[in-house]
């Protein structure tokens, strides 16, 4: 009889611990949808300035320019798009010239789409854009642009554009510039040769 209960009470000792733990783990799961619910908060009630355009499809210039021309208050700025001549006719047409059209050619790629404007975004007193690029981008542009438009308070508002049922990118390809977005963020290189060396590899 004392060994049966001695074991009892051993036993009883041992359960409470498993079950501390286990509440634990609810923690960076509680954290993290707390994190997500504020995030699309946040984007709910902003109320962007701009328009923000990924270069690549003349279908993002012509949505943004009908965009902008129905929102005269919003300011678009164009990054790697069309050839300037073209897309400035295209925001003419809508009635969008001078200071509220704005063109930049420094991107090669998604994640410089985003880090050459951002500090001219952020001197603009800009804190709120729609990102417009196509379906099928949209992940990966989220992914790298609430790192790097985040690291600056910027909020995007996404509006996607139909790309005719093309399959969304592969995920490890939007990781992989995820990953780039945060070089940038701790170091200011965009890790270009990283993905150079490793993309190659990858089923993107």
């Amino acid at each position: 009889m004392v060994l049966k209960l001695t074991h009892q009470r051993r036993s009883g000792v041992k359960t409470h611990p498993p079950k501390r733990r286990v509440s634990l783990l609810w923690l960076p799961l509680l954290c993290g949808a707390m994190f997500l619910a504020y995030k699309q908060l946040q984007v709910r009630l902003a109320e962007p300035q701009a328009v923000f355009v990924l270069g690549g499809l003349e279908a993002r210039e012509i949505y943004a320019a009908e965009l902008a021309q129905e929102n005269p208050e919003l300011e678009v700025w164009v990054s790697s798009g069309s050839p300037e001549a073209y897309v400035k006719e295209v925001f003419a047409d809508a009635g969008v010239e001078g200071d509220r059209l704005h063109l930049n050619y420094e991107a090669q790629d998604t994640i410089t789409n985003f880090t050459t404007l951002v500090d001219d975004l952020e001197a603009a007193g800009i804190e709120s854009v729609y990102l417009i690029t196509s379906e099928n981008h949209m992940q990966r542009a989220r992914i790298i642009g609430e790192v790097v438009f985040g690291s600056r308070g910027i909020v995007i508002k996404p509006l996607a554009i139909a790309d005719g049922g093309i399959a969304e990118e592969n995920l490890t390809k939007s990781l992989l510039d995820g990953g780039r977005a945060l070089l940038w963020l701790l170091t200011g290189n965009t890790g270009t040769s990283l993905k150079n060396e490793i993309a190659p590899q990858l089923p993107l």
